[in-house]
């Protein structure tokens, strides 16, 4: 079969080593003939997967002590409320940072719990860029943000300088660059993106900021009850968790978050030095905003998007569509994609470019 240079947004691209020992785990498992999806999760066979993709997610961003990492369900979907149950006092204030359709879902949200702050917002321009000077009230409880933009391709470089607690929604770009854990009290991020397929949600939690709000906080959305229960106070997603151990060990394997940091840096750089160039083709956000992870462009001639469109597919190329609310193109350069896929997209712009010169 001819190789498809997959720029899917998520669910996105796995390496293909991962995907082949995944898929003999689903027939058999740790030799025990028998499935990964039919095991107990409480054998000692998948408490050790749980045990390592924990250990690896610590190893690979240098969790410090004081901090739990949990695998979950729900997405970071869930996660936008978990959060705020977990760390604002019903009825008190955080404040948040909206720079996209994911950062207005985690508002709306955390306001069934508080009075949200929007201290900062890029919707006056379709979040086509990321806000800065912006002031946080020190009597909010914590600063929530989404450090990547999927949708309008937009990432935060820095995280805000803040007094209080920063909380993180990771969910598109987590190792994908050195980050400082301990810089958060709280970093959640699905999986679906440079992790694992869709099903499980990491949480990085620094444990001495919990249980102070004072909430009723209900059991599924209380992060101490399942750090008490090691992640498995209920059925954990087994299949997503061990197919999200073999994506970090293959991270690892390679040379860890340093290593794929530089190469998701050569991707952008590549990608968008050609939109930059090629006279066909414009970017849609602020330059020193662009997301390593999510490149948006358009073609500034409309007339082309059939011609574009052919071209890209003829050379295997899938899922850079962008977002329907959106149109245009988004090129998912997630860590699985390699640089060889990158270059294929940018001959294919090149050619368009030179045939229309």
């Amino acid at each position: 079969m001819s190789k498809v240079h997959n720029y899917s947004a998520g669910p996105c691209i796995l390496p293909q080593e991962v995907l082949q020992k995944a898929s003999e785990a689903v027939v058999n498992f740790n030799d025990l003939n028998l499935s990964l999806l039919e095991i107990s999760h409480r054998s000692k066979d998948f408490v050790e997967v749980m045990e390592n993709a924990r250990s690896l997610v610590k190893e690979l961003l240098e969790v410090p002590e004081g901090y739990q990492v949990l695998f979950l369900q729900g997405g970071a979907s869930l996660g936008f409320l978990i959060a705020a149950y977990n760390f604002l006092p019903m009825g008190e204030k955080a404040a948040y940072i909206n720079t996209g359709t994911w950062a207005a879902n985690s508002i709306k949200e955390a306001q069934r719990v508080g009075d949200i702050v929007e201290v900062a917002s890029s919707k006056d321009k379709n979040y086509s860029y990321i806000p800065t000077g912006f002031g946080i009230p020190n009597d909010a409880k914590y600063l929530h943000f989404t450090s990547n933009n999927t949708i309008c391709g937009t990432q935060f470089k820095q995280t805000p300088i803040s007094r209080i607690p920063i909380i993180c929604d990771m969910s598109s770009d987590i190792f994908s660059k050195k980050i400082k854990v301990s810089d958060y009290d709280l970093i959640y991020a699905g999986a679906q993106k440079n992790m694992g397929p869709a099903g499980t949600t990491v949480y990085i939690v620094k444990e001495s900021a919990l249980g102070k709000t004072g909430n009723n906080i209900p059991a599924m959305l209380d992060l101490q009850t399942h750090i008490k229960k090691d992640s498995m106070f209920n059925t954990p997603p087994v299949y997503p968790i061990y197919v999200s151990m073999l994506n970090l060990q293959w991270l690892k394997k390679n040379g860890g978050v340093d290593w794929i940091e530089k190469i998701n840096n050569q991707k952008a750089d590549l990608l968008y030095n050609e939109i930059d160039r090629n006279s066909l083709f414009e970017g849609v956000t602020a330059v020193a905003s662009r997301s390593n992870m999510n490149a948006t462009f358009v073609l500034k001639d409309e007339n082309l998007t059939e011609e574009f469109n052919k071209a890209w597919t003829a050379a295997n190329i899938s899922g850079i569509k962008g977002h329907r609310s959106v149109g245009g193109y988004r090129a998912s350069m997630y860590n699985a994609l390699p640089l060889e896929s990158v270059q294929v997209l940018v001959d294919v712009m090149k050619e368009l470019e030179i045939s229309k010169g």
